[in-house]
């Protein structure tokens, strides 16, 4: 991010940062170097109002990208997002009101318009009322060309399976399938929220609300909000926010990754079916890269 010439000035209990020359600096700086230690300190001031310049990666496109396949497959994401509940009412039970993952999923499901039927049937299979099978949580870490890093994080009834897709999709796209924690460290697990814009957003307020709900980052562009949390904090956060109104476009936990590569145009070909058949795999339920990757 690069920020115009800026000062702080204390507004109650958060600090306010408001830009005083419009020249760019040219000074790389995240949002998150702009916290101090007693309070938060963000950009109140946005790329469209001339006051900042914003560049990096944005993972809107990513979620623009998985919602318009939602409309093509629908019925595989839902069968990915049915495991995803048999795992949390397996580990907390069938009730949301005492099961935060479980509620979590049901907002993901939800932000996937997944119909209130097949919620509420999901829950009731995986409580044993409509039959019952066991799921398992398996992580895969690996490269792809290009020394791209790649997590897939699968739900599966078959382990062995599960590893033999997983090992050959890496292979037949000249990827290599390596230990766990072989990549692992290069990403940081955070709980993400999207918000879209609309004509009555006010930016000030999500911000606001954000930060004071227990946010640890707030990133505005001219599409969405981006706000980011504390794993441990996400479902307290999300939940505060609902309640005051918010509608998420996506809510979940993401493996953000601590720098990007930019792979050349013969392996971003070769990275994108590796992902292609990996999001095709209906034991996979999430891939999380490192790669800047062109839109299309």
């Amino acid at each position: 991010m690069v920020v115009t010439h800026a000062t702080m000035k204390p507004t109650g209990s958060l600090p306010l940062i408001r830009v005083i020359r419009t020249e760019a600096l040219d000074i790389p700086i995240s949002s998150s170097a702009l916290k101090r230690k007693n309070g938060r300190a963000i950009l109140f001031v946005l790329q469209q109002k001339g006051w900042i310049t914003v560049s990096g990666h944005s993972k809107w496109a990513n979620i623009q990208h998985k919602k318009g396949k939602t409309d093509a497959v629908r019925g595989k994401v839902f069968t990915k997002i049915g495991r995803e509940i048999a795992i949390a009412v397996r580990d907390g039970g069938s009730d949301p009101a005492s099961n935060s993952k479980l509620r979590d999923v049901i907002a993901k499901a939800k932000a996937n318009n997944m119909p209130n039927d097949n919620i509420d049937r999901s829950i009731k299979k995986a409580a044993g009322e409509l039959g019952n099978v066991e799921y398992f949580e398996i992580t895969y870490e690996g490269y792809a060309p290009g020394g791209v890093a790649v997590i897939v994080e699968c739900i599966s009834d078959n382990r062995n399976r599960t590893a033999s897709d997983v090992r050959h999709c890496f292979s037949k796209n000249d990827g290599t399938l390596g230990v766990t924690g072989s990549v692992g460290f290069l990403f940081d697990k955070k709980g993400v929220l999207i918000l879209e814009r609309t004509d009555g957003t006010d930016e000030d307020e999500v911000m606001m609300a954000a930060l004071e709900a227990g946010a640890e980052d707030v990133v505005a562009d001219d599409e969405v909000f981006e706000i980011t949390t504390d794993p441990a904090a996400f479902s307290a956060v999300r939940e505060e926010l609902e309640n005051g109104g918010m509608e998420f476009a996506s809510a979940e936990l993401q493996m953000i990754p601590q720098n990007y590569v930019t792979p050349d145009t013969e392996n971003a070909e070769k990275i994108q079916k590796l992902l292609e058949m990996l999001d095709d795999n209906d034991d996979v339920n999430n891939v999380w890269h490192n790669a800047e990757l062109p839109d299309d």
